[in-house]
């Protein structure tokens, strides 16, 4: 959401299969042309694990189960006034089979694996740019919890 009035949500979908990162080129702001991780935004009352999954299904035609949660970033960009503003939360996703046909959809030209040393020759986003360094530096999953309160209920 352009100039929103409150910082958005994204989730980023991170597939890694050997040494290789399933990218996506994007074709809406922010970051059109560039390429990153299979991504969007979180709804209302879906888990983090449950968008990454989603997304990475609707980008790249790929199904999985989310692992873990291995990077959270933020963005912001400015133009007078702040146009974006999102706190970045990327999921671990193992593929249920091997992925072997990739299938672009929703705002993506786009989807193809890349070597991880590689995939830093491409114009990346600088989020995805900066979780690939971090990734060949080593990275650990950080843990998350979704919690469900039903108030209508009590």
């Amino acid at each position: 959401m352009e100039y929103p009035p409150y910082p958005q949500v994204g989730v980023g979908a991170v597939v890694l299969v050997d040494d290789k990162i399933l990218l996506v080129q994007r074709i809406n702001p922010p970051g059109a042309g560039k390429w990153s991780v299979p991504g969007g935004h979180l709804k209302l009352g879906e888990s983090i694990y449950k968008a990454a999954k989603r997304e990475l299904y609707e980008e790249a035609g790929v199904e999985g189960e989310a692992i873990g949660i291995v990077n959270i970033d933020e963005y912001v960009e400015y133009d007078g006034k702040i146009r974006f503003h999102y706190v970045l939360i990327d999921v671990l996703i193992r593929p249920r089979i091997p992925p072997t046909r990739l299938k672009p959809g929703g705002d993506v030209s786009k989807a193809s694996f890349f070597s991880l040393k590689e995939s830093l020759n491409l114009d990346l986003t600088r989020s995805t740019r900066s979780l690939i360094t971090k990734i060949l530096d080593g990275y650990s999953i950080l843990n998350s919890n979704f919690i469900y309160i039903d108030s209508s209920r009590m």
